[in-house]
């Protein structure tokens, strides 16, 4: 069974958000990187970049396929986890922990088109 984090945010194609403040932290979840086997390669945008909720923001790539990143939210790319260029299998060992991409989000109030943990574990128990 994958591991659902309380107090996180989550989309029906398995990215995460967390949130500090103005900021939203993403990633993709346990379920997204069990689904995916073996990551090998994550494609980010550069900082300064504006990703849009529902919109391709990156792509992960692992032995057994590559799957689009779609944003959560809508924002500006503020950071991007520079660790996932050498050590893409990062996302493997905690997907929680290695987020890939920081956004100043720009509409808070969608967060509320996001599932709950608990939604979200019920969504991939389908």
């Amino acid at each position: 069974m994958a591991k659902v984090m309380e107090g996180l945010y989550y989309s029906e194609s398995h990215e995460y958000v967390r949130v500090e403040g103005n900021i939203g932290i993403i990633g993709i979840s346990d379920y997204a990187q069990h689904a995916l086997g073996n990551v090998v390669y994550v494609d980010m945008p550069e900082v300064d970049d504006e990703v849009s909720a529902g919109e391709e923001f990156g792509a992960v790539e692992s032995v057994k396929a590559a799957s689009d990143l779609i944003a959560p939210v809508t924002g500006v790319v503020v950071e991007v986890n520079e660790a996932l260029e050498d050590q893409p299998e990062l996302i493997n060992s905690d997907a929680y922990a290695n987020w890939i991409i920081k956004v100043e989000l720009s509409d808070s109030s969608e967060l509320e088109n996001l599932m709950d943990a608990k939604a979200y574990a019920a969504f991939c128990e389908k």
